[in-house]
């Protein structure tokens, strides 16, 4: 597979005549455009996240065989020739090597999404971010050291360790493989996305 093909937003690849401009339509077949075409999450034939495309190349990568659609709202993007179901997740069909990619450092999105935006103290809905070793005392800025947190478990711990509460961790932080951080830092990951993502 191409290069092209790997690098996936770089370069869009033209759909069959017939094909090139669809219109987006939702599940009762009335048109949608504008704001409501969204990016698309390509994942590699291995199933790891590689990058987030627009809807013109996501459909082009399935029109050319070299994507199939996983994920789809039941909206439909419309020809004169043919419909597609509009695809949120998509996977290459043959497996594109790719060189490592570094991890970005930890910030508040990142890590939100990393702990599926659960308190690492009590499993809440978390709002905000928490340093396990507080800076203030020596923690460091780091995937180990943050966790998602909510408010009032935040406010409650401050700027005391763990052991000095009584506190314990429900998760063990580390961090994410550099290609689920990189997308998370870069765009707002679509609710479909998600199970592709914390699992990359």
């Amino acid at each position: 597979m191409s290069r092209e093909t790997a690098t996936g937003a770089r370069h869009a690849v033209a759909a069959p005549e017939g094909a090139r401009h669809p219109v987006d339509a939702g599940p009762t077949g009335t048109p949608v455009t504008g704001e409501a075409l969204r990016r698309a999450l390509l994942l590699n034939a291995s199933r790891e996240p590689l990058c987030v495309v627009s809807v013109h190349r996501a459909v082009s990568l399935v029109l050319n065989g070299k994507a199939v659609v996983l994920e789809s709202d039941g909206r439909l993007l419309r020809s004169e020739r043919m419909s597609l179901p509009a695809p949120n997740v998509l996977c290459l069909t043959r497996y594109v090597h790719v060189p490592y990619r570094r991890t970005v450092p930890p910030t508040r999105r990142t890590v939100l999404q990393r702990d599926a935006y659960r308190c690492a103290y009590c499993a809440a809905p978390a709002d905000t971010v928490d340093h396990v070793h507080p800076r203030s005392r020596g923690g460091l800025h780091e995937w180990t050291n943050v966790v998602a947190a909510c408010s009032r478990c935040n406010h409650r711990k401050a700027d005391r360790l763990l052991s000095e509460i009584g506190w314990q961790l429900l998760v063990t932080p580390g961090a994410p493989r550099g290609t689920s951080a990189v997308l998370a830092a870069a765009v707002r990951p679509h609710p479909s996305w998600s199970a592709y993502l914390l699992h990359a």
